[in-house]
């Protein structure tokens, strides 16, 4: 389907009578226009995008933790607040999938863990990804847009708020869940204890390596101490070694014991191929049109760009409203950017919409389907579409409430 609407988008700009508009000058129509479109959205933006993807993917899926705590209140809590702090680090895919089964594994004596799935989800594989552009796929498409690399660390207050009212909630929650568990299940959680112990920590050394690249090997700029700027692609070709490197000197037996394989990452990148291509011409008009939108003030592109990252994927929507405050071209403190200059409160805004109600929904990010399905497979009932949409409603939006009336609130 999603190849199918790229197609369609890609006939509609050779045939259309005008010319692409590209954000600093226009095309002729035909194929000049076809091709500028399709490095727009192949070259420059979806192989970085994917390359990333793949390589965060690959080596985290080298590390295996395993082993079988004791599953109190407290011991979840720590693991949830862990992967919210290692999701900006390795992404929310890859922290998603490095920390969910042994999360299941230290509650698989209990009753009660559906609570700790959802919540798993809500901070890590959600909003815990917001400090690093590395962390979820609407930030590392700003990278590519040109924010600077750390930019992001300026949503550390919204982040730092969501995750300490989403853990106080869930330990409250937990604690009362765990006193209706029975008395024999509390007895076998308490005397099977395997320590934690990690295999494929090498792959550490290859995840610091992706960051790193990311972070210094921008082929705009210089790399820092130098005058050299990195050729086109150096730094996508750094990341595949590394992730080569991963597959090279991990053990099988460890990607075994995570049943890692392709197949996910492959519909990824099918997925977000069609995605790229056919985002194009919303892009294009919202950064001609935008500012017809009535769109102004920060609480309303965080509302607006968090409403349809729940119902669609967050990173082109992130893009879409991206663009659209590239449009209007207002504010005190203005960032330079690829498209022209953007009101840094606006962009704060748009990062956390996107990244925070991604959340909202199985649908608004790609880790959270991931993650109930495997909660599925280890025998934890998981709620409905809908299901879960009214849990999340009853959790997060007042969650959202609280952060637009502290941080995106008119002054």
């Amino acid at each position: 389907m999603a190849i199918s609407l790229a197609a369609i988008t890609g006939f509609y700009y050779l045939m259309r009578r005008e010319g692409f508009h590209a954000p600093h000058h226009d095309l002729p129509h035909g194929w000049p226009s076809l091709e500028a479109v399709l490095w727009d959205a192949i070259a420059i933006e979806y192989v970085p995008f994917i390359v990333l993807l793949f390589s965060l993917f690959t080596i985290s899926g080298g590390i295996n933790l395993r082993g079988d705590l004791p599953a109190h209140p407290l011991t979840n809590t720590a693991f949830l607040a862990c992967g919210a702090v290692l999701a900006s680090f390795i992404g929310t895919t890859g922290a998603a999938m490095l920390l969910i089964r042994p999360l299941l594994q230290v509650n698989s004596e209990r009753r009660h863990t559906v609570h700790t799935v959802l919540f798993f989800i809500f901070l890590v594989a959600n909003i815990g990804g917001s400090l690093l552009p590395i962390g979820d796929p609407p930030l590392f498409l700003g990278y590519l847009q040109g924010v600077p690399f750390l930019w992001t660390l300026n949503l550390w207050k919204p982040w730092l708020f969501c995750v300490v009212i989403l853990l106080a909630v869930y330990y409250v929650w937990d604690t009362l869940a765990y006193r209706h568990e029975t008395a024999r299940d509390i007895y076998v959680d308490e005397t099977r204890r395997e320590p934690l112990k990690i295999l494929g920590g090498i792959n550490v050394l290859f995840l610091a390596g992706v960051v790193l690249a990311v972070a210094l090997l921008d082929p705009s700029k210089p790399i820092p101490g130098t005058s050299w700027k990195p050729f086109p692609y150096m730094r996508e070709l750094v990341q595949l070694a590394l992730a080569g490197l991963s597959w090279r000197f991990t053990s099988r037996a460890v990607r075994e014991a995570n049943k890692f394989n392709f197949h996910a990452i492959a519909e990824v990148a099918a997925l977000f191929l069609g995605i790229f291509i056919t985002m194009q011409a919303p892009v294009e008009i919202l950064r001609l049109q935008g500012h017809e939108l009535g769109l102004t003030q920060p609480w309303q592109f965080f509302w607006a760009t968090g409403a349809l990252s729940s119902v669609l994927d967050n990173a082109p929507t992130y893009v879409v409203f991206f663009s659209t405050a590239c449009s209007l071209d207002q504010g005190t403190s203005l960032l330079k950017v690829s498209l022209g200059q953007i009101d840094e409160s606006l962009l704060v805004a748009i990062s956390c919409g996107a990244v925070f109600m991604g959340a909202n929904t199985y649908i608004g990010n790609g880790p959270n389907f991931m993650v109930k399905s495997i909660a599925e497979q280890s025998g934890v009932k998981m709620p409905s579409f809908f299901g879960y949409m009214l849990i999340s409603g009853l959790v997060l939006i007042p969650l959202f409430a609280l952060v637009t009336l502290l941080f995106f609130a008119p002054r």
